[in-house]
């Protein structure tokens, strides 16, 4: 095995895939939910992931982030190849390095919003960094709201809360999952401004599935997939331009 100086290592992504396959099924009914997709995701960088329905991103994301196994090819959260850890070592990587924001926000509702933050620190037994949890509340906004219960909590304000718990015990990486599905549009915009500070003032690094151009938008870079395959790129890209290029995936599957 290869030993990476300390230097190599700093350059090391975030999460990277290597021609990652995922199959469903033998013989004639062999399907290639995501077929030989090679990405890399940097760290201190917002990606979206995005393609018509079916197109593969979430169960690209899954397999990435290990929530999903592979069929063939690699998955690595920075140097660590996901594929190989047995399920004792694939959940403290997950608990430890890697974040969750997905559409449903999975707050439990007898529990306060600062104790649905810190909730993932408290079960694994570990104190949070008041400072940097301090930071993280501030950035979205809940300083006024720690003592409240979800129910007593908007959309937009659960999500806030939901992606907090994901940076609250300073992951490498943030998975999310239609994050601003369930949201109203305002809602969903604070969400995503909240998101976009994360990366370019926390220094954190996010890849989200999404089939919103105007979500996508917020991004630094958007991917694109199309019939499990990795099928473009765009940076910089505005909901004009992420739109047109989802017209033109339309068109082709209706040719």
């Amino acid at each position: 095995m290869t030993t990476r100086t300390p230097a190599q290592l700093q350059l090391e992504p975030a999460a990277s895939a290597g021609q990652l396959s995922k199959v469903y099924g033998t013989g004639e009914t062999k399907v290639f939910a995501v077929d030989r997709v090679s990405a890399e995701f940097h760290a201190g960088t917002f990606t979206a992931i995005m393609g018509p329905s079916g197109s593969g991103k979430s169960t690209f994301m899954h397999c990435l982030a290990g929530l999903d196994t592979i069929t063939s090819g690699s998955a690595r959260i920075g140097v660590t190849e996901v594929n190989q850890l047995k399920d004792n070592a694939l959940t403290r990587l997950r608990r430890d390095k890697v974040g969750f924001i997905f559409q449903a926000f999975n707050l439990l509702p007898t529990l306060t919003a600062r104790e649905n933050i810190t909730l993932p620190m408290d079960i694994a037994g570990r104190t949070p960094d008041e400072a940097w949890l301090k930071r993280v509340i501030e950035t979205v906004g809940l300083s006024d709201r720690l003592n409240h219960r979800p129910s007593e909590l908007s959309g937009g304000q659960q999500q806030r809360v939901a992606c907090a718990r994901a940076l609250a015990s300073r992951p490498e990486i943030i998975f999310a999952d239609e994050p601003t599905g369930n949201l109203d549009s305002h809602s969903g915009s604070e969400v995503l401004a909240f998101m976009r500070t994360s990366v370019h003032e926390l220094g954190q690094t996010i890849v989200m599935v999404t089939h919103d151009a105007v979500a996508a938008s917020h991004a630094d870079r958007v991917i694109f997939l199309a019939d499990g395959r990795l099928v473009d790129e765009m940076h910089e890209p505005t909901a004009d331009t992420v739109l047109d290029r989802m017209k033109h995936f339309d068109a082709r599957r209706t040719t």
